[in-house]
């Protein structure tokens, strides 16, 4: 069902919701399913599509970075972006109930004490946020904390790591936002990253992508892809330019790694992700699934 409008006071325009969910199906867990920088409620399908079909309600607002937006640059709002989107997502927690009966079917459906925030790049600080990832806000010089009790476990995708003298000149300029702190992330979260995602927003290379992991306490994991960069094989959409790495077997295991993570952090059943787990653990013989990626937690 798309596009669900929800009023954000403070915003300057209504915040658009995409809600996936299975036709049949009672005690439905949620995921809130950020997108990348540029992005809209519209990407994401190979994601959506298989939670949603899998026993989620996956719901995807359109965050104000969106091209189909279109801020301009010089737009007031343009510093504080990466908070908008927090607050979209919080808007969107609040007003489940009207999400809830724009689905027709859905009425009564949703499991509430289950909620997970997903997100890939720029979506996955934002899911970070509501995990506790504080960022330095570059208009009040201040790391707010911006974690939401509601959410329970957190998938980050692709997600960007330390800021500083990290970033490249290009990052630092253009994106004052990305000084992330990961101290106070101690809210469940599978990390997931690609050996070969040379961002150029940094000047580490791939290893950058694994700090959420490695800087955050509590239960982690991480889910090191062989072979991928930023788009992990093209879980951003079905046919989408920027997938440079077009790999349908590394998106059907991101698929199937993250359902099963999301399932065991939200109390649903374990035997999934021990499964995975044991397929991808270090150590895993060379072969079959293994020659994937890797799983490692802490």
């Amino acid at each position: 069902m798309k596009p669900v409008v929800l009023e954000v006071p403070g915003r300057g325009q209504d915040l658009q919701v995409r809600i996936s969910a299975p036709v049949t199906g009672s005690g439905l867990p949620i995921v809130v399913l950020s997108h990348g920088f540029g992005s809209s409620l519209d990407g994401y399908g190979p994601l959506a599509d298989f939670w949603a079909a899998h026993g989620f309600v996956v719901v995807q607002p359109t965050h104000l970075d969106s091209r189909t937006v279109g801020l301009a640059q010089d737009d007031p709002r343009t510093p504080r972006i990466w908070r908008h989107r927090v607050e979209g997502v919080k808007r969107v927690l609040d007003r489940l109930d009207l999400l809830e009966a724009a689905v027709p079917g859905l009425g009564g459906r949703l499991d509430r004490t289950r909620i997970a925030a997903a997100g890939h790049s720029f979506g996955g600080q934002t899911a970070g946020n509501l995990l506790g990832l504080r960022v330095l806000d570059p208009v009040s010089g201040e790391e707010a904390d911006l974690s939401d009790a509601r959410i329970k476990a957190g998938v980050l995708l692709a997600t960007a790591g330390k800021g500083g003298a990290d970033l490249t000149p290009f990052a630092a300029g253009n994106f004052p936002f990305m000084n992330p702190s990961f101290a106070n992330m101690t809210a469940p979260a599978l990390v997931v990253a690609g050996d070969r995602d040379d961002s150029p927003l940094s000047v580490r290379g791939p290893e950058w992508l694994a700090d959420p992991y490695f800087l955050s306490p509590g239960d982690k994991s991480l889910l090191t892809l062989f072979g991928a960069e930023h788009s992990l094989g093209g879980i951003a959409g079905y046919e989408v330019r920027e997938t440079t790495d077009e790999n349908p077997e590394r998106v059907a295991l991101v698929q199937r790694v993250t359902w099963a993570y999301l399932r065991h952090a939200l109390g649903i059943e374990d035997d999934s992700w021990a499964a995975a787990r044991k397929a991808l653990s270090e150590g895993a013989a060379p072969s079959g699934a293994a020659a994937l990626g890797r799983i490692e937690s802490k």
